[in-house]
């Protein structure tokens, strides 16, 4: 692909793809409303360890937990992740590297002691948010 070509097939495509929110979002918001009111405090898109450039969409420091709310299309659901139609080259590469990017993530959390737990932004929050409750709730004893 032409390095000074868009990555989007069409300038409203462009326009969609500037939109999308990398925090914040409406399967994160309905999560973080239900594990709040539960009476559980966290922070939002926080690195669990200084200096690796990840960050976790809740993350209770305290008991060591991150979360991740992961999009169906970003991080490849195998349940409602597409393929996508136009630029496959550029798209196709990205997604794999999103993945990679994704099981290194958990894996250097891990070996550093932390408990991550993974969601699909399809899931329904209040089974999300019971999870993430009990096991923040596990970790303090």
């Amino acid at each position: 692909m032409d390095r000074d070509a868009s990555w989007a097939s069409t300038p409203g495509v462009a326009r969609s793809m500037r939109g999308n929110r990398k925090r914040d979002t409406k399967p994160e918001l309905a999560v973080r409303r239900i594990v709040h009111a539960a009476g559980l405090r966290y922070r939002v898109a926080a690195a669990p360890i200084p200096g690796v450039r990840r960050t976790a969409d809740l993350l209770f420091r305290p008991t060591r937990v991150a979360v991740f709310i992961d999009g169906c299309f970003w991080h490849s659901c195998p349940v409602h992740g597409t393929s996508p139609r136009a630029h496959s080259e550029y798209w196709l590469p990205k997604l794999e590297r999103n993945r990679a990017r994704d099981l290194e993530t958990t894996s250097t959390l891990e070996e550093a002691g932390w408990l991550v737990l993974r969601f699909w932004e399809h899931e329904d929050p209040a089974e999300v948010a019971a999870s993430i409750v009990a096991a923040v709730l596990d970790r303090r004893s």
